[in-house]
């Protein structure tokens, strides 16, 4: 069986966790087998290296460091978790994969985008999603987005508005990249329009791809 592997991205704010969790029980209505996950976590070293990279409490990660922090809970959950669901034909859903690292890491924090998809090529053993979702808001929106919803930032966010400019402008630049796997999806609407666009981009998908054996659910 082969499962299909999709990826929500976007700069924070900008609604990736709400539209995960809304496709994830549409498919399931469908009748389709799902994962659900993100990143960084999804694994209990995952989820110990989300605390490391986030908490604002935690002393400043290095950017080297922050490069392979992420390339490792990301290597954890796809040798754990995405990689064995696909191989039993699920759908797996992933808020944030390779691209948050190419553009937070590489383009943002001028890392070098090249060396950041090589040090992830090797972490995932060169797994990339079937389909993108690039939640696009203007980086402002999301910001006053991420205030709303708690009060204090985590330390990515700490970074304020013209980090999040440059990390919205990497994506555009990865859509361009990988444009047979990308979606650009306006986020600034309403969550159920946002959600419809989304799922019919998924269900053109598995119609037009029968290489898939998908996992229905008992």
């Amino acid at each position: 069986m082969q499962g299909i592997f999709i990826t929500l991205e976007g700069i924070d704010g900008s609604g990736k966790d709400t539209q995960a969790k809304m496709l994830a029980k549409y498919l399931e209505k469908k009748g389709y087998s799902v994962l659900i996950t993100r990143e960084p976590g999804g694994t209990s070293v995952g989820e110990k290296i989300r605390e490391i990279l986030l908490n604002p409490e935690i002393e400043k990660v290095d950017s080297r460091a922050e490069v392979l922090l992420f390339a490792a809970s990301r290597a954890q959950i796809v040798s754990n978790v995405i990689k064995p669901a696909l191989k039993e034909g699920k759908i797996v859903i992933s808020n944030r994969y390779v691209d948050s690292s190419y553009t937070y890491q590489g383009m943002a924090r001028e890392m070098g985008l090249d060396w950041v998809i090589e040090v992830n090529e090797w972490a995932t053993r060169e797994l990339l999603p079937d389909i993108t979702f690039f939640l696009d808001i203007p980086e402002e929106v999301g910001l006053e987005r991420v205030d709303r919803s708690r009060n204090i930032r985590d330390k990515i966010e700490k970074n304020g508005e013209i980090f999040q400019r440059k990390v919205r402008e990497g994506y555009y630049k990865l859509a361009k990249m990988f444009p047979e796997r990308y979606r650009i999806i306006d986020s600034k609407r309403k969550e159920l329009l946002i959600h419809k666009d989304i799922r019919k981009e998924v269900d053109k998908f598995i119609k037009k791809n029968s290489k898939f054996s998908l996992k229905k659910k008992n």
